[in-house]
């Protein structure tokens, strides 16, 4: 009988880039990437799990930009196209290093990887999204989704309106994708602010997951820390973040993904080959840019050019070494938790997902050990996803928690600097126009219905928290002004035409297919 649970939260997000007026858009793949190197890796092997007869429960958070963008035809058609190229790139690599031993060894094992990550989307038939909500269906996952469009919500909240868009169509779309109305939802960067609870509650969501200290510092003093759930005043119940176990994965000085055995993000044939040798994998400008064929270890050193060879089994070995040190740890954890609380605790543990695969490459391949050491090696703890938990402790603490965040500081300042300021009273003023635009065209019909609606879409892609993180890190940064900016023009242009009654249909009917997320967006949420 296990004396506590460990709920592993795993949160896929990417912001909505879509450019089917371009041939080939350099922030598409963005997705690409994710889908090769974290979204597919990890379904075949929580496949590879499941099909074992492991019982692994976790929780997966598919924000709906990214649920869209993964069932999109024309990405991806785009994405097969990325595939094929790289699977290609691969193919002549390994001719390329034969008589390289281990250059050649490497060449042939992202051969593999790539004819793996097509076979696993053959066989789903490019559905990653069914792919997820089969293995809810087994009872291995519990989907969650968020807001519609990653809206870092405290920073919209002078609009209430604004926050229950985001919120109710984020809700609207897990339910058409999903077939069912999502039980949890994550507050986009965890941002919290006490009253939030309320608009979630009115969607019907029973859980939601606040950052350590938004739990800590609620208005009355958590009996059980972060390790059970709480009730706000509305009903909806919060989950606490571990900050150990996050420490362990998250920590760039001593997490791990940091051990200089695993493979170096950094360095790239992209950027060390010429450029006429990568072939359809190039940017057709002749911008260097990632393949995800990576040669290199993390190592001791500093600079890129001194990086020893990649070894792949020695990185699988590390990555079974770190599965057992985490466990061993949560199980240290647990066994002192249950010592001194009067029901089984609860350890929540969520990641960004694309750490898992992307940034760490041996991630997935930590997650499937961990799962396998967790059924086999141990009897302390069991996995459980955060439904299961409320299902087993319907009886809980009472409390308001506290305006947090899971950002650097702990609460606004990522998406409210000197770097992105700007951007917030343009997206507050824009919002109170979205207010009147719906309050004044009460049930229209045809054309002024569309453009209402399309009006709600090009305001909610301008809320995306993607924009001011990215200004704040100072990359890509032209490209998040420009998509904020955008969405705002586009934004304006309709709200002139609405006010003036005359709409431009063939503009309208170009952006409707340019910016095509929530097809069954109803405008009348900002009423």
């Amino acid at each position: 009988m296990a004396k506590g649970y460990l709920s592993i939260v795993l949160h896929a997000h990417l912001p909505y880039v879509r450019h089917p007026e371009y041939p080939d858009f350099l922030e598409e793949r963005w997705l690409f990437e994710a889908v090769i190197e974290c979204y597919v890796p990890l379904l075949e092997r929580l496949y590879r799990l499941s099909n074992d007869g492991i019982p692994f429960r976790m929780n997966v958070v598919l924000t709906p930009t990214l649920v869209h963008m993964l069932r999109d035809d024309l990405l991806r058609e785009r994405f097969v196209r990325r595939l094929e190229a790289l699977e290609r790139l691969a193919e002549r690599e390994e001719k390329r290093l034969a008589g390289d031993g281990p250059r050649h060894r490497l060449a042939r094992f992202y051969r593999g990887r790539f004819a793996s990550v097509h076979a696993f989307w053959d066989r789903w038939e490019g559905d990653l999204v069914h792919a997820f909500s089969e293995l809810e269906a087994r009872g291995h996952l519990e989907i969650l989704t968020c807001a519609a469009t990653h809206g870092f919500l405290p920073l919209l909240s002078e609009v209430p309106q604004a926050v229950r868009a985001q919120v109710h169509v984020g809700v609207a779309h897990h339910t058409h994708a999903f077939g069912r109305t999502p039980r949890g939802f994550w507050m986009p960067e965890c941002g919290y602010y006490p009253g939030l609870d309320e608009v979630l509650a009115a969607e019907s969501i029973r859980f939601t997951l606040l950052d350590t200290h938004g739990l800590l510092n609620a208005s009355v003093p958590p009996r059980y820390g972060v390790y059970a759930p709480v009730y706000t005043p509305s009903g909806v119940a919060g989950f606490g973040r571990d900050p150990e176990s996050s420490r362990q994965v998250w920590s760039a000085d001593r997490g791990y993904p940091g051990d200089f055995v695993y493979r170096d993000f950094y360095r790239d044939i992209g950027f060390d080959l010429p450029i006429e040798d990568l072939g359809d994998v190039a940017h057709p400008d002749g911008i260097q840019l990632f393949t995800g064929i990576k040669y290199h270890r993390i190592t001791h050193s500093d600079g890129l050019e001194n990086k020893d060879l990649y070894n792949p089994s020695l990185a699988l070995e590390k990555a079974a070494e770190h599965a057992g040190n985490f466990l061993f740890n949560r199980q240290r954890q647990i066994e002192h938790l249950a010592s001194v609380m009067d029901r089984p605790p609860v350890i929540v543990s969520p990641y960004d997902a694309e750490l898992f695969g992307h940034w760490w490459f041996e991630g997935p391949d930590f997650i499937e050990m961990l799962m396998r050491k967790l059924h086999h090696d141990q009897d302390t703890l069991a996995t459980t996803t955060l439904a299961q938990v409320l299902r087993s402790n319907q009886r809980n603490q009472v409390v308001i928690p506290a305006a947090s965040s899971w950002g650097a500081g702990g609460y606004s300042e990522v998406w409210l600097n000197g770097h992105n300021s700007w951007l917030l009273r343009h997206l507050t003023r824009a919002a109170r126009d979205m207010v009147d635009l719906a309050r004044k065209n009460p049930r229209p019909s045809g054309i002024t219905r569309r453009a209402l609606n399309q009006a709600s879409r090009e305001l909610l892609l301008a809320q995306s928290s993607d924009w001011p993180f990215i200004m704040k890190t100072r990359q890509a940064v032209d490209f998040a002004v420009k998509h904020a900016r955008v969405h705002l023009s586009r934004f304006r242009r309709l709200q002139r035409e609405l006010d003036i009654g005359h709409i431009d249909s063939g503009w309208l009917a170009d952006l409707e297919w340019r910016d095509n997320v929530f097809p069954h967006i109803d405008y009348e949420v900002y009423a």
